[in-house]
């Protein structure tokens, strides 16, 4: 999505302070990803008055500083419209697109919001449905990078999320945000943790297995498939 002038201060301000959006949402009692997903995911379209009011008495500034003139719209996107090349669907085929942001399987990388999408996949209808067993509303196709998920996910390899399943229940492969980035992990919920703690393993053994709590992590969606070159 387009940054509107109070995103666009809030991250400068944040730049200024030389803090980041996950400290910046703990400071006025928010999840780790509150501000990450104002800013980058419009949720919320807006800011409430005690949040505007927590950030400015934070930050320093004027509460008007982060108020809206008016509510943000976001431009309304389908998977099952035309692309922007003006691709007719041929029959028994279905739409999946393809977002222009890259997860990461190794220490993090910038999460950019899955929102702009750069290419159309064409699935057949069965896959979908009974394959998949999704919605192609729901199905987001990325591309990995790192080697964390080495041997099972290689840089450069595709996979396809469904962005329905953010439970971890089963334990899976899911695309996060994990605080720091956007990872492509095996995610298991610890049972009976309160809070709420999930696992987040690579299966590259190099890497670390760390934890985190549901509140400081924000689940993209259940990788289901992936496309690789050999």
């Amino acid at each position: 999505m387009d940054l509107d002038p109070v995103r666009l201060r809030l991250l400068q301000l944040v730049q200024e302070q030389k803090t980041d959006l996950k400290n910046l949402s703990l400071a006025i009692g928010r999840n780790a990803a509150y501000l990450h997903q104002f800013v980058f995911r419009g949720t919320p379209k807006i800011l409430a008055e005690d949040v505007r009011q927590a950030l400015a008495d934070h930050l320093a500034v004027e509460e008007d500083e982060l108020r809206h003139s008016q509510i943000p719209t976001r431009k309304p996107r389908s998977p099952n419209q035309r692309d922007d090349v003006g691709l007719a669907l041929p029959d028994g085929f279905l739409p999946v697109s393809e977002i222009d942001v890259r997860a990461s399987a190794g220490y993090g990388a910038v999460h950019d919001g899955l929102e702009e999408t750069k290419a159309t996949w064409l699935f057949p209808d069965a896959v979908v449905r009974y394959e998949f067993r999704a919605q192609p509303s729901d199905l987001r196709m990325i591309t990995i990078t790192g080697d964390s998920m080495e041997p099972l996910l290689s840089s450069g390899d595709r996979i396809l999320i469904d962005t329905s399943q953010k439970v971890p229940v089963p334990p899976g492969i899911f695309v996060i945000w994990d605080g720091m980035g956007l990872v492509t992990k095996r995610i298991e919920h610890i049972p009976h943790s309160d809070p709420p703690t999930v696992v987040i393993r690579s299966i590259n053994p190099e890497y670390q297995t760390y934890e985190r709590t549901a509140d400081e992590i924000n689940i993209i969606g259940r990788v289901i498939w992936a496309a690789k070159q050999l």
